[in-house]
Formats: structure tokens, sequence, C-alpha cells
């Protein structure tokens, strides 16, 4: 049996940055993954204007790049977390906007609210930046202000905002916001229409809560995904909760005992993933380096 330094479970962007990291220390490692390519989720089980995204830094790994087609049928109507990448990849205008993120019923708006963070590119990475120096709900504050003076008030045309600032919202439940490539320009302009929550699916009509019905060239379920880690680690409990994420706070989440670590689970993108995966790297090579002498 081969003697394995560091085994890495999973070949998505975690485990590729994780390996990217330690081939920087020479450190060998073995990534096992029970599908027949990396990052399987985003390749095999979403649509195929999808792409591997790795942090800026690991992007010269080998095989990394796939050229990708454009979809042989491109559907007039997207639930929210995919539509920007039709309307700037291919220049639709999908007919109507709705999510599965979070929404509220009004009977004012005919129930067109739902309730999301709307950000650019940039002030999501202007929030990356700024939260490893500053705490969260400043950042908070400070990239929403940006963006509600770049899109004005959004309540008039069916988007709330959460509560929650979007770094908070991501790091306590997984949300991420939206990025606009165009999208609010469309709704602004009444090209596309804000819906709210769904009461049930039924073939290609959706019914909301408001009872009115709509039918759909294409419906996507944009309900996100969860962690598996629980049914095939043993012993993990020290680390993990019920929910598979990790028990310890961040930024302290990635360590664990007996040699098991944790990447990408403190849920805060792929500069959390890099982050992760540099600590980690770096707590195997002074491990190694001490039992070296």
């Amino acid at each position: 049996m081969e003697n394995v330094v560091v085994l890495i479970v999973g070949a998505g962007p975690a485990g590729l940055a994780t390996a990217a990291c330690l081939s920087q220390f020479s450190i060998p490692y073995v990534i096992v993954e029970r599908e027949s390519c990396s990052a399987s989720l985003w390749r095999n089980h979403a649509y195929n204007r999808l792409k591997l995204h790795l942090a800026k830094e690991f992007c010269e790994l080998p095989h990394m790049s796939y050229p990708v087609d454009a979809p042989t049928y491109i559907p007039k109507t997207l639930f929210v977390k995919y539509l920007d990448d039709y309307v700037e990849r291919f220049n639709i205008q999908p007919k109507y906007l709705t999510s599965v993120e979070s929404s509220t019923y009004d009977n004012d708006q005919q129930c067109w609210s739902i309730v999301i963070h709307i950000m650019t590119k940039e002030l999501i990475r202007l929030g990356m930046t700024l939260a490893r120096h500053l705490p969260l709900n400043l950042v908070d504050n400070l990239i929403v202000m940006a963006a509600n003076l770049k899109f004005g008030d959004l309540s008039k045309h069916g988007i709330r905002r959460p509560k929650m600032g979007p770094m908070i919202l991501k790091s306590k439940t997984g949300r991420s916001a939206v990025i606009d490539v165009g999208t609010v320009g469309l709704i602004k302009k009444g090209i596309i229409k804000v819906h709210g929550s769904i009461s049930k699916i039924m073939g290609d009509i959706v019914e909301f809560q408001c009872s009115k019905e709509i039918s759909f060239d294409a419906i996507v379920f944009a309900t996100g995904y969860k962690s598996t880690t629980n049914i095939w680690l043993t012993n993990g409990e020290r680390m993990l909760n019920e929910n598979g994420l990790p028990i310890k706070e961040y930024p302290n989440h990635w360590k664990g005992e007996n040699g098991l670590y944790c990447v990408g689970l403190a849920r805060r993108g792929l500069a959390g993933i890099a982050a992760d995966a540099k600590n980690i790297a770096g707590d195997i090579k002074s491990v190694i380096c001490t039992m070296s002498g």
C-alpha cells in the first residue's frame, strides 16, 4: 500500500487549491475523486455555461481550462442565479425573473418581491479584500452603501435587500450575492418582470403564493447543495457539526485533530478557499519539519 503524506478528498476548487499550495512546498499528495473528472459537481451536474473557477493564483494548474460550448437551447425564463450568465454571453432577454433565495408576498406589488443582495463584481472583490482587515458588519455597511448608490432603490422594482449584509449572510448561511452584468437595467426598463414566492410547480406551470400562474420555457432549480462529509467521514465529530460545517468559528475553522483539515467550509467563496489552502499547506509543512527534526 502506498504511503501517502497528504490525502485530499475531492477534486473540486477546494481540493485543487490545496494541491497547488502543497506543490509549492514540494509536499506529495494524492487526490481521490469518485467521479471521472475534476470539479465534477460543476462539470457534470450543472448547465454547460458553467466553468471551473479557482482563486486567481491557482489558475496555472495544468488541465484546469475546459472549452465550453453554447447551449443548443437557450431558455427565455430563468431563475436569478443563472440569469446574468445568459444575458452576458448570449445577449438574450428573459421574460420573467424569480428566485429560490428568499421572497415575500406583497399585495400592493402583486407578489413582485424577491429578497436578495445585488452587487457588482468590483464590490464583491472589494468586500473580500476589506474582510481580511475589518469586521464583516463594517464591510457590509460600506459595500451596501456603494451598491445603493450604484443601483438606487430597487424595492419599487420588486427587489429587497436581506436584513443581513452580503458578507455576513454568506458567512452564516452560505447564500451569495447576485452579481449584476445587465439584469438590473432590464428590470428597470420593464423587460424582465420580478415575481416572488412559489407555492407549487405543475409541469411548466408555476403557481405563486398570490395564486398567479405563469407558463415557463424552462425552470432551473438553483437550490444549492448540502455537505455530505458526515456520511463518509468517521471520527470527525469534533471538527464538524451535524450539517457538515466547522464547529470552530472563522478564522480557526480549518484545522481539526489528528491531521484532519477542511477547505472552503467557512463559506467565504474562492478567497476563503485560497486562504484555507494556504493555511493548511503551511501547517502541514510545519508538522513535517518538526517530525524530520
